[in-house]
């Protein structure tokens, strides 16, 4: 995994870890990698991956099972859906019709442009 300036580390796996248990590749109810194990894999600091983890357990995308490891929740698939929709409609797409109105793009015209998209 390669990390941009532009973000903290700690987030940048987080959004790695949110978008492998989207596509399925972390699926409900399986076990993720250790703390050390992560780690080791992404050449970081064992902090940064608890960090990591306690915001994924906070936001109820993971839960630690004490001894055992840390665990997919079983809604975690549906959580973190919910929120990208939220962040798209609250930011991105207020910010995506301010630069489309700023170079003087319709929505008829973006319309046309969607749908040739899908």
């Amino acid at each position: 995994m390669e990390f941009n300036n532009n973000k903290s580390i700690f987030l940048q796996i987080a959004d790695n870890i949110t978008e492998k248990v989207v596509n399925g590749t972390f699926p409900p109810g399986e076990k993720i990698p250790s703390v050390r194990e992560l780690a080791a894999d992404l050449g970081v600091n064992p902090n940064t991956i608890m960090r990591t983890y306690n915001e994924l357990q906070a936001m109820k995308i993971i839960d630690n099972k004490r001894g055992i490891g840390f665990f997919v929740n079983p809604d975690a698939r549906e959580t973190i859906l919910e929120q990208k929709k939220s962040e798209f409609f609250d930011h991105v797409l207020p910010q995506f019709l301010h630069q489309a109105k700023l170079v003087g793009i319709s929505i008829p015209e973006l319309k046309k442009h969607i749908d040739k998209l899908n």
